[in-house]
């Protein structure tokens, strides 16, 4: 019997998982699939602190950009501390993501038109400016999961840590009211805790055990390109339509330019968000308004290849919060999920702050924001 299980070997379990081992717990991972399977294998390892508006998610990215940097020290996964560079195609925008700046109180620098360039040499002509955030990192996903999975496991002699994949969870044991642990394709698995770090089949997950979190699927498309013989783009580069886009309540196609380079020489082109449930079904419209808006940012981009697209899920909540804590309404169930396109930034903070929920330590952050039974049944989206 472990003292907790998590289910989900995405990068927020994995995360779960490493803080609640290093706090001396014994963990029981289950996936499914592999490690990083699901949303995590499908994303682009942002940490971002500039898309957040004020106030809760906001504080919780800034916790979880100092972990990540503290994690940074283990190695085994690629951590750029790369800085975001958001720009304004007019005057206005300009003014907008300005006056957002200053509200959100982290570390920035306001740039002027004429010295964009200073920042990326081969952005196009006619940028209004933009706002320069240092503190914007990139990780490699997969690696980081894998890195924290490993690392929990070699916990020092205090908690331990095991992963169990190919297991579907498929319903939950309980003694009277309170869960217990979890039955699954292979048999039941007990724990003083579980954790439902299942991304974007949160909700289905938490279903299971008769309670309600509205998470549904939010699909996006990522171009990749063939390896540049040269970096192109030094920083994440991305348009103000973006943090416009990720606070949308829309279930229709929203896309805006993100672009990137990785360690591997390969750029990275984003972003797309709309919900048409798990329909994987490869959209060339999308990718062709991917590829324009990205060359429109940066010309040079027209005579490079792309050798791939892929898509994944982001887990989506109405009120674009993650949901973090116990469960009242269940008690021995804790939720880590509801991310949307932020659970790889934001895991670390989420893994420290439900470890110290599990060892009755007071949490760094309120974790009332987030709190499982905020949403009306009613309230779930279409």
């Amino acid at each position: 019997m472990s003292d907790v299980i998590v289910v989900g070997a995405g990068v927020v379990g994995a995360a779960c998982a490493y803080y609640a081992a290093r706090a001396g717990l014994d963990v029981t991972v289950l996936d499914r699939g592999p490690v990083a399977g699901g949303t995590t294998g499908a994303g682009e390892g942002n940490v971002l602190v500039s898309d957040k508006e004020p106030g809760p998610e906001l504080e919780l990215a800034m916790l979880s950009n100092r972990l990540w940097r503290d994690l940074a020290s283990l190695g085994g996964f690629e951590f750029e501390a790369k800085g975001g560079l958001v720009v304004a195609e007019t005057a206005e925008i300009q003014r907008q993501l300005t006056d957002l700046a200053a509200k959100q109180e982290v570390e920035h620098a306001v740039v002027a038109s004429g010295s964009l360039r200073d920042y990326e040499p081969h952005l196009a002509d006619g940028l209004a400016g933009g706002v320069y955030y240092p503190q914007d990192a990139q990780v490699q996903p997969m690696l980081a999961a894998a890195t924290l999975l490993e690392q929990g496991a070699d916990s020092y002699g205090r908690g331990t840590l095991r992963l169990r994949l190919g297991a579907e969870v498929t319903g939950f044991t309980r003694s009277g009211e309170r869960v217990t642990g979890v039955r699954t394709t292979h048999g039941d698995v007990l724990g003083g805790a579980v954790i439902n770090a299942a991304g974007t089949w949160g909700g289905e997950v938490a279903a299971l055990a008769g309670v309600h979190l509205p998470i549904l699927p939010r699909r996006g498309f990522i171009l990749v390109t063939e390896p540049l013989p040269e970096p192109l783009i030094r920083h994440k580069v991305y348009t103000a339509a973006y943090v416009t886009n990720v606070a949308s309540d829309s279930a229709d196609l929203e896309t805006s330019a993100v672009v990137e380079g990785t360690p591997a020489g390969t750029v990275l082109i984003g972003a797309s968000r709309e919900r048409v449930g798990f329909d994987r079904t490869m959209s060339v419209p999308v990718l062709a308004r991917l590829a324009e808006q990205a060359v429109a940012l940066f010309p040079a981009l027209r005579e490079v290849r792309v050798i791939r697209s892929y898509c994944g899920f982001r887990p989506y909540c109405p009120d674009h919060l993650p949901v973090i804590g116990a469960d009242p309404r269940a008690p021995g169930l804790y939720h880590a999920c509801g991310h949307e396109g932020a659970g790889i930034g934001l895991a670390p903070a989420t893994g420290h702050l439900l470890a110290q929920v599990l060892t009755d330590d007071q949490p760094d952050l309120d974790l009332r924001p987030f709190r499982p039974d905020r949403f009306p049944f009613a309230e779930e989206a279409s």
